[in-house]
């Protein structure tokens, strides 16, 4: 149980840096799964007043204020016209849709955790992050840093037209994955993306080659040589490899054969 004394709704990104530097405070997000731990905060820091509850589209990307909630990243309508039914995938299956009007994209990102269908979706787009100290840092770098009191204020994806599908394999329907993967393709090169090994999500930039129809089954081996499983009490880390095998290489025939999402 989280024992929290108080709510501090700040008018600036710079006063929520600053209380954010001191390790008893910590910023709230969407408080889904922050209530949940089991520890004491001074204050609580809520972001609810600076605007960032909007996704902003522009002809190169889109950009996702942090307290936009998943349920908006889900049916945003431009983006569902660039990559359809890649989100809807993806995030459909957190929980119920009360959770997903609450919890965010930017708490769900900042967090890394193992099991993030959020963060496993968003890796293998041309995504970066907008840190208030630390600026624009690509997901494929921000994905392994450590923890710090930076604030993270957009998440950015940019429309290079690249096709993607995403596919989860769950004990039960809204439980977390067992595992995630997401594929997506752009000219010659494919970025396959997986989740719930059970760590966080890892990418793998494989190149086609010119002279013969790609074969899926032969890059989803390539693609799970690649990265490590391991064991917890939904999967084995062998079931895992094999899941990850299978599920790659379906998404692949998917946008490799021009079926988006």
């Amino acid at each position: 149980m989280m024992n929290m004394e108080r709510i501090i709704r700040v008018s600036s990104l710079n006063e929520a840096w600053t209380l954010n530097q001191e390790r008893s405070n910590v910023i709230l997000g969407g408080f889904m799964w922050m209530k949940m731990a089991n520890r004491s905060v001074a204050a609580g820091i809520d972001l609810s007043l600076l605007g960032l509850d909007q996704i902003e589209v522009t002809p190169e990307e889109f950009r996702i204020g942090c307290m936009c909630t998943l349920r908006m990243l889900e049916l945003h309508p431009e983006i569902n016209r660039q990559f359809p039914g890649y989100f809807a995938k993806a995030l459909g299956s957190l929980v119920g849709v009360q959770f997903r009007n609450g919890a965010t994209v930017g708490g769900s990102v900042f967090g890394r955790y193992g099991f993030s269908d959020v963060l496993t979706s968003l890796l293998a787009l041309d995504t970066r992050v907008e840190l208030y100290q630390g600026g624009l840092v690509p997901l494929t770098v921000f994905v392994n840093q450590k923890l710090d009191n930076d604030i993270l204020v957009r998440i950015i994806i940019r429309r290079d037209n690249r096709t993607a599908a995403y596919l989860s394999q769950r004990n039960t329907r809204t439980d977390f994955p067992v595992i995630a993967v997401a594929a997506a393709c752009r000219n010659q090169t494919v970025y396959i993306s997986v989740g719930a090994r059970p760590m966080k999500a890892a990418l793998v930039e494989l190149t086609l080659s010119d002279d013969a129809a790609a074969d899926p089954d032969s890059l989803a081996q390539q693609a799970v040589s690649q990265l490590s499983f391991g064991k917890d009490m939904r999967s084995s880390a062998e079931y895992r490899r094999h899941l990850a095998q299978v599920y790659i290489r379906r998404g692949l025939e998917q946008i490799l054969g021009g079926t988006k999402a």
